[in-house]
């Protein structure tokens, strides 16, 4: 690959916007210039004219679902990795509740080798844990792995792990992040029986969001909290969806400092529980989407860095998986192809920056699981970057939509910026609706040590 270049750029990197050329040399970002420096020297093969546009990191995604193996009816790594790619999504990792359950590194392994294959976008996978799977955890490789999932509550694949001496061995010996899905079971349990006795077989979907209840969430996310800081863990929270767990954070230590973080997906971010009324099960995710103090709560935490990456939770079901009665639908969603638009929309009715974005979707992934030289605009990194149109109206529409189940809850919204062109290490894989599928994306590695660290 020859030089590329990207002229009068607004650029929107490390707390700071402003006009610049960029120029890449293969896969590496090799300057960043001011605007109004020449590029002649360079000697660029293309010269893309930005004027105009945004030019940002690509997106890290840490906590999305694609589903392979085993559930490709849903979702494989090609689809969704090409609808992550068209959302500006260049680097995702990927979930073990898949068909068998990566809970070996052996499948690890097998993941790594489909994703070289198919993924468009960067990739990791996590290992997940079980009851007993603690002499695979031990030999997980830190720099190799983004990190070990664990379900302190039941959802999509059943990995549930409730046994307490399984959890402690887990937070103990775990040679990096463990990132946890939080919901107190016999609280949701205890819940579920209450409303089938008052509705039968005729639950409200609105009533997601007290059977899967703040106090479920609350309970199991302090137990997490309180088993990492008895045994010095690094743990990350997915998903947090209520404004009581934001009192298990700290806002006074650094990203790169923290030993406990949490997490906020787009869909906590977007919806409340009066959504459940006009959306029914197209919102039904586990956690469950909550009130509206909730979801401002979440906003405002992120504001005040309490809260420090904002992820997906990517998990796409065929419309046939979903609509139906609400124990028998699945819960979960896709959202990667719009989850950058959506937040930079929150950004424009002001309840964040756009630079705010660009640090808890690009900087603070990277930071956090301590990505080796990407989610930063920084000579002598990894060209993963993206052009949006600022002033371009998108409506989401079916047509439109890249992921194998063929829905979104987006549909029908209406967006005023979109993505222009996703580079990835360097190549342009999409613009203005064409892919260069021949470009594959790259194994992420990891700058860090035994915990985490």
């Amino acid at each position: 690959m020859g030089r590329l270049a990207i002229t009068n750029a607004t650029i929107i990197n490390e707390g700071k916007t402003f006009k610049g050329n960029l120029i890449i040399n293969g896969e590496i970002i090799e300057n960043v210039l001011p605007a109004h420096s020449s590029i002649d020297k360079y000697s660029c093969e293309e010269v893309i004219n930005a004027e105009g546009l945004w030019l940002i990191p690509g997106i890290i995604d840490n906590h999305v679902h694609f589903r392979e193996p085993g559930l490709t009816h849903k979702g494989d790594i090609y689809t969704e990795s090409k609808a992550a790619i068209a959302g500006g999504v260049t680097s995702y990792m990927e979930m073990p509740n898949t068909k068998p359950q990566t809970t070996t590194l052996e499948l690890l392994d097998d993941k790594f080798r489909l994703a070289s294959e198919k993924s468009l976008a960067n990739f990791s996978f996590y290992l997940g844990a079980t009851n007993d799977n603690i002499d695979e955890i031990v030999k997980v490789n830190p720099s190799r792995v983004c990190g070990l999932k664990i379900f302190m509550g039941s959802s999509t694949g059943n990995m549930l792990v409730d046994n307490d001496e399984a959890l402690e061995k887990i937070f103990k010996f775990s040679p990096t992040i463990i990132v946890a899905h939080c919901e107190d079971e016999s609280t949701v349990r205890k819940n579920l029986e209450l409303y089938r006795n008052l509705h039968g077989n005729n639950i409200a979907f609105k009533l997601h969001s007290s059977i899967r209840s703040a106090e479920a969430c609350y309970l199991s996310s302090a137990k997490a909290v309180n088993l990492a800081k008895k045994h010095d863990s690094h743990l990350h929270i997915l998903h947090l969806s209520t404004a009581k767990e934001l009192q298990l954070f700290n806002n006074n230590i650094p990203l790169k400092d923290k030993s406990i973080t949490g997490e906020a997906c787009v869909h906590h971010l977007w919806f409340n529980d009066s959504d459940y009324d006009r959306l029914g099960w197209r919102i039904k995710w586990n956690p469950s989407i909550k009130s509206e103090t909730d979801r401002l709560a979440l906003i405002e935490g992120l504001n005040a860095n309490l809260l420090d990456v904002v992820a997906t939770d990517h998990a796409p079901h065929l419309v046939a998986e979903k609509d139906n009665s609400y124990e028998n639908s699945a819960s979960g969603g896709p959202m990667v192809q719009h989850s950058l638009l959506a937040m930079l929309e929150l950004s424009k009715k002001g309840y964040f920056t756009a630079e705010m974005v660009v640090e808890k979707m690009c900087h603070a992934p990277a930071t956090l699981f301590r990505i080796e030289k990407r989610g930063f605009i920084r000579e002598g990194y990894f060209a993963d970057l993206v052009l949006v149109n600022p002033n371009r109206i998108l409506k989401v529409t079916s047509e439109s939509l890249l992921y194998k189940c063929g829905w979104s809850p987006m549909e029908g919204e209406t967006f005023t910026h979109t993505i222009e062109m996703t580079i990835v290490n360097g190549q342009i894989v999409y613009s203005k609706g064409i892919f260069n599928e021949t470009v594959k994306g790259k194994l992420l590695t990891f700058n860090r040590f035994a915990n985490g660290n």
